[in-house]
């Protein structure tokens, strides 16, 4: 029996005020300080003033991840309603202005917004973050070489952001549309081993393509700061549930992938391919989407291809048979994306132009962000 790995949560929030479901351009002093007091050492600063993330601490189940966030959420949404604000989970806003948003100050996203311009100001989104803690010795690139093949799955089951502008995108994550501007961002390098990674990384070093600083912000990467892989694909989850259900395959497959589990193999030419192109139909069909099964290439509905994961990386504690079971209810039912573009179709069909249908929208969105099963 493996020992299981520790894990830990990033969330992406976006503030906006209550009574009119706009975004904040430039939150108060008071609404700052609120958040922080609120987060405390798990608050951390993101690219724009109307946006904030809670790191988690580490967590060994996904009982007390579920605890910390629902006590978070909750605390975080009740400080910020007497000041008239609201927090918006899902990874886009359906009509912000993002030109009119306002980076933070700070030396580090000065530097960023300078080097990359529109592209940083267009990326007004929100994420969700997974780090799941790997053995000492491990060869991290190896291991992600592992995992590459199933992310398209898990961005299909964490797709919340269709619109953009005020329009239906026509993509289901529309966020990793935009991901795809920046460099380094998409899908990693093909790196065989760590010696590779390190041998590019020094490349891009010395070329002035990477500060000494810099990091890669690849859709799965081996994380500077901490011992782990972090899984960066997925869309920021209204639904509590669905990033706990994220979180628990992730770490799930990253345990079961390990170098103590040989059977399962490395990715290869022809398999990196094959993801790409789930990728792209990941973002723009999401759930409805047909893929690329891993078997004989056969296409699959992207219920089949859960199958298929969970036939390949079975289940063997509580928290994967809940993960892949909530999984299961994602893709039947629907995902975040799917429940917005619903919810304005049925605004407009009731009389609502589309500046109200949006409005519905985001309401609809920070009701699911408070609502806990």
């Amino acid at each position: 029996m493996h020992r299981p790995c520790t894990f830990g949560i990033e969330e992406e929030y976006l503030l906006l005020d209550l009574a009119s479901s706009r975004l904040l351009t430039s939150p108060s002093r008071r609404v700052a300080r609120r958040c922080r007091e609120v987060a405390g050492e798990y608050f951390a600063e993101e690219m724009f003033r109307s946006q904030i993330e809670v790191a988690s601490p580490v967590f060994s189940n996904l009982h007390d991840a579920r605890g910390f966030f629902q006590d978070m959420r909750k605390r975080l949404a009740a400080s910020l309603a007497e000041e008239g604000v609201g927090l918006y989970c899902a990874a886009s806003h359906p009509d912000a202005p993002w030109l009119r948003q306002k980076a933070r100050a700070s030396a580090h996203y000065r530097q960023v917004f300078d080097d990359y311009q529109h592209v940083a100001r267009r990326s007004l989104l929100n994420g969700l973050h997974v780090h799941v803690g790997v053995p000492p010795g491990c060869d991290r690139m190896q291991l992600i070489n592992r995992l590459l093949y199933w992310l398209p799955l898990l961005l299909v089951l964490s797709t919340s952001s269709p619109l953009w502008a005020g329009q239906v995108t026509g993509y289901k994550s529309y966020r990793r549309v935009i991901c795809a501007e920046w460099p380094h961002m998409g899908l990693p390098e093909a790196l065989p081993d760590w010696g590779a990674y390190e041998r590019y990384r020094a490349l891009l070093q010395r070329t002035g393509a990477l500060a000494e600083d810099g990091d890669f912000w690849w859709a799965i990467r081996p994380s500077r700061r901490f011992p782990t892989v972090e899984l960066r694909i997925c869309d920021a989850c209204p639904e509590l549930e669905d990033a706990l259900c994220l979180a628990g395959l992730f770490r799930h497959l990253v345990e079961l992938s390990l170098p103590t589990h040989p059977d399962v193999p490395a990715l290869s030419r022809e398999l990196r391919w094959i993801t790409q192109e789930n990728y792209w139909r990941a973002m723009r069909h999401g759930r409805c989407g047909e893929f690329i099964g891993i078997h004989a290439q056969q296409p699959v509905t992207a219920l089949a291809w859960l199958g298929q994961l969970q036939a390949q990386f079975a289940p063997d504690t509580v928290d994967a048979e809940r993960s892949y079971r909530h999984a299961r209810s994602i893709l039947e039912q629907g995902t975040s994306a799917d429940r917005q573009l619903a919810t304005r179709e049925h605004a407009l069909a009731n009389g609502a132009n589309p500046a109200q249908a949006g409005q519905a929208v985001v309401r609809q969105v920070v009701a699911a962000g408070l609502a806990f099963s």
